[in-house]
């Protein structure tokens, strides 16, 4: 599939089992900070599980792992006691840790439990390979894995994300997985070669449209709108003109030809925005972010 609904997100509930209150999906993270907090708690708003499914190791941050506890989670001491008692594990470490924290998963976990566990790495630049390469470089088989790179929106429930899937992985594997993605926002399904490009697009780009918000803000200071003011009018722009393009299904060029009227204030605007760069300027910074993703992969 290329991406889900909330909708088709409960369907894959029911596929996975996940709507069965006796057969609950337990998700698990190795390492906790602010975006894991972020799926976490989407996940609990979504109805997918309850905060009581949860477990989590966070050894650096005592009063995360208290406000976690308080919530009703589980805080296990260890990545071992977390991927022991999960479903899904999710790696959410920084990631030059990840490959450590998998060397003590497989020293600590028998094949046979792991078999039905999935593990979703949400670091970016660590490869499938490098992941599975824990197991294989042992003549062992790995677990189901899978690479997800999601973006800060997550943090309100907006996320842009996209997933890759390991050697074996089956199908339910990965509904797990994109059924929990889904439910923070977006989530596409995509070949491991273009997650760097993922990264350049969705990743990195809400760095990109809050440059452009707060450039669009300035403007409107400059003539003559309070701040505020200004601030909230260009975030709620930015906000109305992509809900149209993703409920209208009209190209971006033509909704932006619809506004500009012959010899008007719009396309006098856009004549500057074109004499300026900025197509070419956004489109240098996607392909950027993506390069530098791949550098990073190399160094994985």
């Amino acid at each position: 599939r290329d991406g889900v609904t909330i909708a088709t997100a409960r369907a894959l509930d029911r596929l996975c089992g996940l709507d069965d209150r006796t057969n609950t999906m337990r998700v698990g993270f190795i390492g906790y900070g602010n975006m894991a907090d972020a799926l976490a708690c989407g996940f609990v708003s979504a109805n997918m599980i309850k905060f009581t499914d949860l477990t989590m190791c966070n050894k650096s941050n005592v009063e995360r792992r208290e406000a976690f506890a308080k919530r009703g989670g589980v805080v296990a001491p260890d990545a071992v006691s977390v991927a022991k008692s999960s479903d899904v594990v999710f790696l959410a470490v920084k990631p030059p840790y990840i490959k450590s924290v998998l060397e003590e998963v497989y020293g600590g976990c028998d094949a046979d439990e792991l078999k039905p566990k999935v593990f979703v790495s949400v670091a970016a630049g660590v490869t499938l390979d490098v992941m599975e390469g824990v197991w294989t470089s042992k003549n062992a088989t790995p677990p189901p894995m899978v690479r997800v790179m999601p973006n800060t929106p997550c943090l309100v429930g907006a996320a842009a994300s996209g997933l890759c899937v390991g050697s074996t992985c089956s199908d339910d594997d990965r509904n797990k997985a994109l059924a929990l993605m889904s439910a923070v926002g977006v989530c596409k399904v995509i070949m491991e070669s273009q997650m760097s490009a993922l990264t350049g697009v969705s990743g990195s780009g809400p760095a990109y449209i809050f440059i452009l918000i707060e450039a669009m803000a300035d403007g409107g200071v400059r003539a003559g709108l309070p701040r505020d003011v200004a601030l909230q009018l260009a975030a709620q722009t930015f906000y109305g003109a992509a809900k149209m393009v993703l409920e209208t299904g009209e190209h971006p060029g033509v909704l932006k030809d619809k506004v500009c009227s012959p010899g008007g204030t719009t396309i006098a605007a856009v004549h500057e925005l074109e004499k300026a760069g900025v197509r070419q300027a956004m489109m240098n910074a996607v392909v950027a972010a993506a390069a530098r993703g791949d550098e990073l992969a190399k160094l994985s």
